[in-house]
């Protein structure tokens, strides 16, 4: 599939589970904006409100050439852009506007951003009483820490990950992709959902929420923490360290309590992961490696025992990869019945039949300045819905291409308006 990015009209969709839903994104960098991109994803209407002059930052983050970022193009797919200043009581009214004609507003300023700008929780129920209003912040709406700055690099040091990643005589180390702002995106669609589940329940009477909700409350309001997001992954952390006073420790490539899983070094360079730590799957993986002695030793029939001596587990399947290629490993562990793979770069994503057959690359001519990159590969739609490929109608489009058709078809303003609000710089 080729397409061109930032279309005029965008074309007509197929009916998808968000089909008939309106989101406004009032949201940049990541977060709220990979929230806003699942909702376009699956059929919602999303209009991407930026600032009239430069737009979200994200457009100039890793820009090559040109003026928007393949990372823009990326995280912003499928939804429209419209320049709105938020700062103008005009910028204001229009967004109050458009919030009337929507079913959630997705936010990740600091908090009180929106309150400053006359766009809190009361003045958006005021206009819409059961808005989904999804808000994403470092640490909260409440708490001690509300008002403190942050990113995702501070959420996963703040929630626990940052801690346990890397090796252990080595400083801990960052993932190499936004991940508490991408797991905080995808909790603020859990929410969202939720919130719209139960207005439609509510709707049709099967519930009495609106009547004996306390007073003051907002049932539709998600609250998403970075740091809390993260702190989500870390499983048992929190419980064995004040059960049993554990600290778990950074271990490379390996997992707390679980061998042998690790990754091992080919002989052509490649690096091979191997997860050998089911009980009968390590059987099998030691009579692949040529060491039946290990796989009848009976200290090692069980995790605990395996994870003793880890060290010696690895020594061996190292022995046996390293003197293999990639491929000719993995084919031997695959005929055993072994989860094994290859540490994968863009290179092999770009060729492998599986991400080929599941829809998950996705070619699209790109615009980059005086210039048109042909066919260039974007991440497909997770998750299939329907056993069918997700298909992506267009990439992040280019700064304000929606503006006047949005204020035309949701506002219904006039061709004079939209100049009066272009020369007075709100649009």
């Amino acid at each position: 599939m080729t397409q061109h990015d930032s279309p005029e009209s965008p074309p007509a969709r197929p009916s998808r589970p968000m089909t008939g839903l309106r989101v406004l994104e009032l949201g940049s960098y990541i977060a709220a904006p990979t929230a806003g991109r699942m909702l376009a994803d699956f059929g919602a209407e999303v209009i991407k409100v930026e600032r009239p002059r430069g737009g979200d930052e994200l457009r100039r983050w890793r820009l090559r050439e040109g003026d928007t970022s393949l990372l823009y193009r990326t995280l912003n797919r499928n939804k429209k852009s419209v320049t709105l200043d938020l700062r103008t009581e005009a910028g204001r009214k229009l967004a109050l506007g458009l919030v009337a004609e929507c079913d959630v507003v997705l936010e990740n300023f600091r908090p009180g951003t929106l309150e400053r700008w006359g766009l809190g929780p009361d003045e958006l129920r005021a206009v819409r009483p059961d808005i989904v209003l999804v808000r994403i912040s470092a640490y909260g709406q409440t708490g001690p820490y509300r008002d403190r700055p942050g990113f995702g690099a501070i959420a996963e040091a703040v929630g626990g990950l940052r801690e346990l990643t890397g090796d252990p005589d080595r400083l801990p180390v960052r993932t190499g992709v936004s991940l508490a702002d991408t797991l905080a995106g995808i909790y603020a669609v859990a929410g969202a959902a939720l919130c719209l589940f139960r207005r439609e329940r509510d709707r049709n009477g099967a519930s009495a929420t609106p009547a004996t909700a306390p007073s003051g409350s907002f049932p539709g309001l998600v609250d998403v923490a970075l740091h809390e997001a993260v702190f989500s992954l870390t499983e048992s952390l929190l419980p064995d360290f004040e059960a049993y006073g554990e600290e778990r420790e950074r271990l490379g490539g390996r997992m707390e309590g679980v061998a042998p899983s690790n990754a091992y070094p080919c002989a052509d360079g490649r690096t091979a992961i191997i997860a050998g730590n089911g009980d009968s799957i390590f059987k099998r993986l030691m009579a692949t490696i040529g060491r039946p002695d290990l796989a009848e030793h009976p200290g090692y029939n069980t995790n605990d025992g395996r994870w003793a001596d880890r060290d010696l587990l690895d020594s061996a399947i190292t022995e046996w990869t390293s003197r293999r290629d990639a491929e000719t490993v993995l084919a031997a562990l695959e005929e055993a019945g072994v989860p094994a793979g290859r540490i994968y770069r863009a290179d092999d994503i770009s060729t492998d039949p599986q991400y080929a057959d599941r829809g998950m690359v996705q070619r699209f001519d790109v615009a980059v300045g005086e210039r048109t990159l042909p066919g260039i590969g974007f991440p497909g739609i997770v998750p299939r819905i329907g056993g069918e490929n997700g298909v992506v109608d267009w990439l992040g489009p280019d700064l304000g291409t929606h503006t006047h058709d949005v204020l035309r078809e949701v506002l219904r303003l006039e061709d004079a308006d939209l100049a009066h609000l272009a020369a007075a710089g709100v649009i």
